[in-house]
């Protein structure tokens, strides 16, 4: 199968057990063909955890869970050694182990607990006891995070949302999609989702989206749009370099789902607030906020 029809049986099976949520889906996705982690931002109760187990059903992938609290420790996520009774150092694996890992309510840990995981998923690897011990391949991280006017949320520091490749807004359904959702709860059974690909096709889409082309006029259409967040004058701190790659990499990633063999323009104005909105510090902008600042990034420069 190709890439478009891989997606769309995906879709097709997710939409079984998910109302609406479509962009949602695709942003997810793209986020493990682009071999990236992706942030979900939405109040409880909007499907986000069901959402990515969901999906890594569908690709036959291992999956584990993280409840962000404030006394969860770096040992309770990475693992820890330890000397066994035969005065050998043996191992203990954590969650982060696996090719999904959902971390629920990342903005609820502690820093420290926060910085060494992300520094872990950055690194792809974990050091016990002395020993480098790498993540499985496919890995793919979803972060939930509450908006920050709920009790209990830190804000993620800019420096660490970078490491997270998309930010994807999951907001209330609308009338329609949440009475779908009453039906699909309704007629719920023990069914589970259908296998539709492995992890092996997983790496083979990554290894093929690599390939998808990127023209000149596009490479330079991304290092324009990044660049006026550096000099917008609502904007603090403008995106990094990382903001260009993601660019590429999640581009390169929907064009190909979508049956294309090139990446347009179309894709980076699609993927601008995603790629963009948890990497820019904004100031007070008079109810206009950070999605507004992009929109007009985009309208200037058609």
């Amino acid at each position: 199968m190709d890439a478009r029809t891989i997606y769309s049986e995906i879709l097709e099976e997710m939409k079984k057990h998910i109302s609406g949520k479509t962009e949602t889906i695709e942003l997810m996705f793209i986020a493990i063909v682009a071999n990236g982690h992706a942030l979900l931002e939405g109040v409880p109760g909007v499907a986000k955890t069901t959402m990515t187990k969901a999906l890594s059903d569908t690709i036959q992938a291992d999956f584990k869970r993280i409840q962000g609290t404030p006394d969860l420790l770096a040992r309770d996520i990475m693992g820890f050694a330890y000397e066994g009774a035969d005065k050998t150092v043996k191992f203990t694996k954590g969650p982060v182990f696996t090719n999904v890992l959902l971390i629920d309510e990342l903005n609820r840990m502690q820093p420290r607990t926060m910085s060494g995981l992300l520094e872990t998923l950055e690194e792809r690897q974990v050091t016990l006891g002395g020993e480098d011990m790498q993540l499985p391949n496919p890995f793919t991280a979803f972060a939930t995070q509450n908006p920050l006017n709920i009790e209990g949320t830190v804000p993620l520091p800019k420096v660490l949302a970078d490491r997270f490749i998309i930010k994807i807004d999951v907001g209330y359904p609308n009338m329609e999609e949440e009475q779908h959702m009453l039906r699909i709860k309704e007629s719920e059974t023990s069914a589970a989702v259908k296998k539709i690909i492995d992890t092996k096709a997983i790496l083979q889409l990554q290894d093929e989206a690599k390939r998808i082309s990127m023209p000149d006029d596009v490479a330079k259409y991304i290092t324009e749009i990044v660049d006026a967040t550096r000099k917008d004058i609502h904007i603090v701190m403008g995106a990094s370099p990382r903001a260009d790659i993601s660019f590429m990499r999640c581009a390169k990633a929907k064009a190909m789902i979508e049956g294309r063999n090139m990446v347009n323009r179309d894709d980076i104005k699609s993927l601008a607030k995603p790629v963009l909105s948890h990497r820019l510090a904004v100031r007070a902008t008079g109810g206009i906020g950070v999605h507004g600042i992009i929109d007009g990034i985009i309208a200037s420069h058609p």
